[in-house]
């Protein structure tokens, strides 16, 4: 199982890289799904293993100018803290129903992973996006809206390791007048940052397989820093498409669809 962890952490680092999208959303199922990991051991060591990549690819995308911080300071400021109370609450749900909570987190994952889907997926084909490289200076509704998106994204990362990525890359999108390299950066950049404190919430309770996680790692820090050269020269709505599809395909499975 060694080389096809690595392999998988390989192909994930690409994708993470180009677009900043599919690394919780798709590392999580892959492992419930492919490598049969319980839904919040697959949560805890996705999340664990995506801090350590992660970082290594917001230190890349930085050096290429590609990360607006003080976007990423507000960011945090709400997701940080709520991603622990997601944490928090997966453990207080397993304390009470025990083995159980896998087939809750089973479900819940499945549905995030749809939302997420049907949001990229309509971005994509409806909506438009021309970004702007000139510095951004952000208003007071810009960091109101930030700072709320993290509350709200963080807890969801916490329950599920679903939203540094898409979630947050798709709101990035929509309400940020930023180039695409620059929604990339930022949002690894920020996922770099939630990442840690999630991962060490999860290893304190367990949840995280460090030998999954040094195998993935093994692919998925040079997926990443390959994935980041490539962010402005491959076509992004292709990707995303394909993107799009595979975590509609992976929710519908882990929601008992099929």
């Amino acid at each position: 199982m060694s080389w096809q962890l690595a392999l998988t952490g390989l192909g994930i680092g690409l994708l993470v890289g180009v677009t900043g999208m599919g690394g919780g959303s798709l590392m999580t199922p892959i492992l419930v799904l492919g490598f049969d990991f319980p839904p919040v051991t697959a949560v805890g060591t996705d999340i664990f293993h995506g801090a350590i990549f992660k970082t290594i690819g917001a230190w890349r995308h930085r050096i290429l100018g590609h990360v607006h911080a003080r976007l990423t300071f507000w960011f945090a400021l709400g997701s940080v803290p709520s991603s622990i109370g997601g944490v928090v609450l997966v453990e207080a749900l397993q304390r009470r129903y025990g083995d159980d909570i896998d087939d809750v987190a089973t479900v819940i994952l499945g549905a995030a992973l749809v939302l997420a889907a049907a949001g990229l997926l309509a971005k994509t084909l409806v909506f438009g996006h021309t970004g702007d490289d000139r510095p951004y200076v952000l208003t007071r509704r810009d960091r109101v809206v930030a700072v709320s998106i993290g509350l709200v994204g963080g807890f969801v990362l916490g329950l599920t390791s679903v939203g540094t990525g898409t979630f947050f890359g798709l709101l990035l999108i929509l309400l940020f007048p930023l180039t695409a390299a620059k929604i990339v950066g930022t949002d690894i950049f920020h996922a770099s940052v939630l990442l840690w404190a999630a991962g060490f919430a999860h290893l304190a309770g367990g949840n995280v397989d460090l030998g999954a996680t040094g195998w993935l790692a093994l692919g998925s820090i040079p997926g990443v820093l390959a994935g980041s050269q490539l962010t402005v020269r491959l076509p992004e709505t292709a990707i995303r498409l394909v993107l799009g599809v595979v975590l509609f395909v992976s929710g519908l499975k882990l929601v008992g669809a099929f």
